[in-house]
């Protein structure tokens, strides 16, 4: 607000510069939904390392392939994932304490997810709650509500939790403090959602075992994929911010992916400006002599197809690999993990403008892979947006293929490469958030100039970087914001329209190298 002068003197008055940083968002956040052996069910939960999923959700497991993708995510370069923990007729383990209280009442105990790892839960009762300050020997307990409570994990002690108690009105309320503070155990809920809490404390007692033992439940079906439609399943990514990258490995090993599953996951995509990495069928590679005219009779049936397609990326075949909890047996899993981790690393290495495959592109962690595909196959391949995994003399197990599902060149989509699609997002995302500050701002010359530099600036940060084709700015990029993109008719209806164009990095694909004889001259 301008200074109201009332004296004689100098006035400070501070101007805005008009300056509004757009920073880029991340671009290799990686979405794993599918079974795992304990944690949070149908709850988006962010991890940054591997040992984060052993500690949440149990590590390997296997009949999960999803703790599989997300360690091969890890081992090739990944750095930040959400896990999505899906389950089918699971049971919790629960534990019943015996309480002073009237005959048959007891304080029910669940472990604070479903599976077979809540069996391992033991817990005991103690009253050791006396003020070690006050001057009777031996001190008297301050209060005959409170009692100590020890979770014991396989006959361990995990966790303590002191002086609780089972009056709502004391401010160590067991409810809260294990809502709060456990790991591994909450209080049982009934069918309405009220906590069962009785009106007296536990008895004392030594480790108690589980009454109803847990149960990691049956293979999952698409229905647990789907959930309701609204914030279980694959649709519980939309309760999270941000993801780039999403995995669904199939539920078992030699199964697939439902189709249906993957065409409802690349429209949470679409709304979440993520990329979908869909695994190759278990049976396309099943044999050497037809995979080629399996992958290329197949790729119809996964349904993925329209100008949704952009957002999704096939990679063939499926890979081979020790299993460690199967005392180092070497079996076939799905690449979904080991593509994103790579995505990931080369994002880091070089920008999301990179096509993620090349020589660099190493598929680690591997001993091979389904199928050694040819020169030739992965020319019938190619050309249909079909991404192939190839093994070289020298270079090793590398992604050959950075092509979308409207990679096909009778498409002829201007989206046909992942680096394109991916960096199209990027802008996308970052601006949309960037921008924010715009809503409710007057629309007129001062608004479009402010916009114009800001986005501008991140633009040309970019072209800085060589995210662009282009010698100068004015080929790599425009920012348009005036009179011309938002007319007064739009200024009516409160619009403001921003339009930003780029110049795209298209990755060298094939590179023709043209070789001639030079002869002697012959004067003439």
């Amino acid at each position: 607000m301008p200074v109201q002068p009332t004296y004689p003197g100098v006035y400070i008055e501070e101007l805005s510069s008009g300056v509004r940083t757009i920073t880029g968002v991340a671009t290799s956040i990686t979405a794993f939904v599918g079974r795992a052996l304990q944690g949070p069910v149908n709850e988006p939960t962010t991890i940054t390392s591997f040992s984060d999923f052993e500690r949440s959700f149990g590590g390997l497991w296997i009949d999960s392939t999803m703790s599989y993708a997300v360690r091969d995510f890890y081992l090739n370069g990944g750095s930040q994932a959400i896990i999505v923990r899906l389950e089918r007729n699971a049971v919790t383990a629960e534990i019943d304490l015996p309480v002073e209280g009237p005959p048959g009442d007891v304080l029910t105990l669940l472990a604070t997810s479903p599976g077979a790892w809540g069996s391992a839960l033991s817990v005991s009762v103690n009253y050791n709650t006396a003020d070690p300050t006050a001057p009777l020997s031996p001190p008297e307990p301050p209060d005959d509500t409170l009692f100590n409570l020890v979770v014991y994990m396989n006959g361990a002690k995990a966790e303590e939790f002191l002086n609780v108690s089972l009056d709502d009105s004391e401010i160590r309320y067991l409810p809260r403090v294990l809502e709060q503070g456990s790991s591994f155990i909450q209080i049982g809920k009934d069918s309405l959602g009220d906590w069962i809490v009785p009106d007296a404390r536990p008895a004392a007692t030594d480790a108690v075992d589980v009454t109803v033992e847990g149960d990691d439940g049956d293979t999952l079906t698409f229905a647990e994929y789907l959930g309701d439609g609204s914030k279980t399943g694959i649709y519980a990514l939309k309760q999270t911010d941000l993801f780039n990258l999403l995995c669904i490995p199939p539920p078992v090993r030699t199964g697939n992916t439902d189709p249906t599953v993957y065409q409802n996951a690349l429209k949470v995509c679409n709304d979440k400006r993520a990329m979908l990495i869909v695994d190759p069928p278990f049976e396309w590679g099943a044999s050497s002599a037809t995979a080629v005219s399996k992958a290329i009779a197949g790729l119809g049936t996964l349904g993925l197809s329209g100008k949704e397609a952009r957002n999704a990326a096939l990679y063939f075949p499926r890979v081979k690999q020790v299993d460690t909890a199967r005392g180092g047996q070497v079996d076939t899993f799905v690449p979904s993990g080991i593509i994103a981790g790579i995505m990931a690393k080369t994002d880091t290495d070089r920008g999301v403008w990179k096509a993620p495959a090349g020589i660099d592109a190493a598929l680690n962690g591997i001993q091979g892979l389904q199928v050694n595909l040819t020169d030739p196959e992965n020319g019938q391949l190619n050309p249909l947006g079909i991404n192939c995994l190839r093994s070289f003399p020298v270079t090793g197990r590398v992604v050959w293929g950075a092509r979308t599902l409207r990679g096909a060149d009778q498409l002829a989509d201007e989206y046909k490469y992942i680096s394109v699609r991916r960096t199209a997002l990027f802008i996308e995302e970052s601006l949309y958030r960037g921008t924010q500050w715009v809503v409710f701002e007057p629309n007129d010359e001062p608004l479009w100039a402010q916009i114009r530099l800001n986005v501008g600036a991140f633009m040309h940060n970019l072209f800085r970087q060589g995210a662009f084709q282009g010698a100068t700015p004015r080929e790599a990029y425009l920012v348009k914001c005036d009179k011309e993109t938002t007319t007064q008719n739009d200024i009516n209806l409160g619009i403001v329209n921003i339009l930003v164009g780029f110049a795209p990095l298209k990755p060298a694909e094939f590179v023709i190298i043209k070789i001639q004889q030079l002869t002697g001259q012959i004067d003439t």
